[in-house]
């Protein structure tokens, strides 16, 4: 016996994600709706061999049905989700509406699989940021052995964390780059993103960080540990898919490189490649369509007494929204609805 699965925003680039990987995995599906707005209605997505016709969001009805992933703004989300909740189904959210709820679990698998029995409080279980998710599986048996005690994370971030607009912006300004009068104004960034790199992502907040390095911030603290301190500076860069981050740790107890390299070879979604030679590293290319976090360039930090450096990649589609998001329905069926 299997779920009935709903993706809400079926249409977008994290939605046909969640399709894709919900077919790969094998995902026990009995039946499945995919859903988006009124102006895609009628849309084909593909789930495995099937072919899916969007249904209308706003006449669906969550009735009867298990699971709800959610890839929809949270404007969108904060209408729907309650709707789907309310109904019996339990949702499954990649926006940030919900990340800072008390009462709904924010979780990476890998790292907090526990707190999904907190779902009940609202029927909803929240999909952290990308940027968060594949940072945190890392940190997360580092921490188990050595106690992280400040993390300075610098990310270097795909545009397609923004969208298809994002994607067809970069595609568009490159080609214009090098056809006289079909050069590309920005819209969808603040300055040419093209052969450029743009220091802020999301809107700034009065202490001079983007709402992105808050949100790394928070999320870390709720999902691994409240003690840590976390400090961040968050780039967009003209890749389309795949966000890399150096990722800077201190530790409470010494935790020597060699050590750590062997923790993370044998952590769960972690594929460690770091061979101190031309090439011996991942870079945001080789990530795509992946499900693993890469890890690279593990070496001392001699600056301070309990530090290590990393460099960290993953497909921001997948392990940072949609493959997350099925691996948390999947932590679901497993220990709390177990119909699969």
């Amino acid at each position: 016996m299997g779920y009935k699965v709903v993706v809400v925003g079926a249409t977008g680039n994290v939605g046909r994600e969640m399709l894709n990987i919900l077919a790969e995995r094998q995902f026990p599906v009995d039946e499945i709706a995919a859903l988006a707005s009124r102006r895609s209605l009628g849309t084909e997505c593909s789930f495995g061999d099937k072919t899916l016709k969007t249904q209308d969001l706003d006449q669906f009805d969550f009735t009867g049905w298990d699971i709800a992933l959610f890839a929809i703004g949270s404007d969108a989300t904060k209408k729907y989700a309650p709707i789907a909740a309310k109904a019996g189904c339990v949702v499954i959210d990649n926006s940030s509406l919900y990340r800072y709820d008390p009462d709904v679990p924010l979780i990476v698998p890998e790292v907090n699989p526990q707190a999904v029995h907190g779902y009940a409080k609202k029927n909803i279980i929240a999909n952290p940021n990308c940027s968060t998710a594949q940072m945190v599986v890392a940190l997360k048996p580092l921490h188990d052995r050595a106690k992280v005690k400040r993390v300075v994370v610098s990310t270097y971030q795909s545009v397609s964390g923004s969208g298809k607009e994002a994607m067809d912006e970069l595609w568009n300004q490159t080609k214009g780059m090098y056809v006289p009068g079909q050069e590309v104004e920005p819209s969808v960034y603040p300055k040419q993103i093209a052969f450029n790199v743009i220091p802020q992502i999301d809107v700034f907040l009065d202490s001079g960080d983007t709402k992105e390095e808050w949100k790394m911030v928070a999320e870390t603290k709720k999902i691994v540990d409240p003690s840590i301190k976390v400090t961040a500076t968050c780039v967009r860069v003209p890749v389309f898919v795949g966000h890399s981050e150096a990722v800077n740790i201190e530790f409470e107890e010494h935790l020597d490189e060699d050590e750590a390299r062997d923790i993370l070879r044998e952590s769960p979604g972690i594929l460690v490649v770091d061979k101190r030679e031309p090439g011996g590293y991942v870079t945001p290319v080789e990530c795509v369509g992946d499900y693993a976090t890469f890890v690279s360039r593990i070496r001392q930090d001699s600056t301070i007494d309990n530090g290590l450096n990393l460099w960290c990649v993953s497909d921001n589609l997948r392990k940072g929204a949609a493959l997350n998001a099925v691996q948390i329905a999947e932590l679901l069926g497993r220990e709390v609805l177990k119909k699969g």
